[in-house]
């Protein structure tokens, strides 16, 4: 293994074992988990609900029967929801990448990168 590669492969390993530490440092527990979901679901479910309820007061003031009030506010609450629940999981996301999480640590993460040799191919003393 030449010198280069020898850096190269100190620095993955020095990458590998910092994020290691980081995460164990910031563990989040089954409870986070379980109320980011709740919280997600919840960003969808409500405005879904209050569409069809100003729906179905729509339907009872319309006479008109081709349009259907309660599903398009069942419609506009979903994506209003679903952009809501969007915006959350960002902003928990930041927060996780403000925090260091994967902040200057791309070693061994995704495909390897144009004149890049996969992980675990070392050049078998060719280098």
């Amino acid at each position: 293994m030449s010198t280069n590669g020898r850096e190269r492969f100190a620095h993955t390993v020095e990458g590998r074992a910092a994020r290691k530490r980081r995460a164990r440092a910031h563990e989040e527990n089954v409870w986070f988990g379980l109320g980011m979901f709740g919280l997600v679901g919840w960003s969808v479910t409500l405005p879904a609900l209050a569409g069809i309820a100003v729906g179905a007061w729509l339907d009872g003031r319309s006479d008109d029967p081709r349009i259907s009030w309660t599903l398009t506010g069942l419609a506009v609450g979903v994506a209003v929801g679903c952009a809501l629940a969007w915006y959350w999981v960002r902003q928990e996301s930041a927060r996780g990448a403000d925090t260091g999480d994967d902040a200057g640590d791309d070693a061994g993460d995704g495909p390897p990168g144009p004149g890049e040799r996969p992980a675990g191919t070392g050049g078998g003393g060719r280098g």
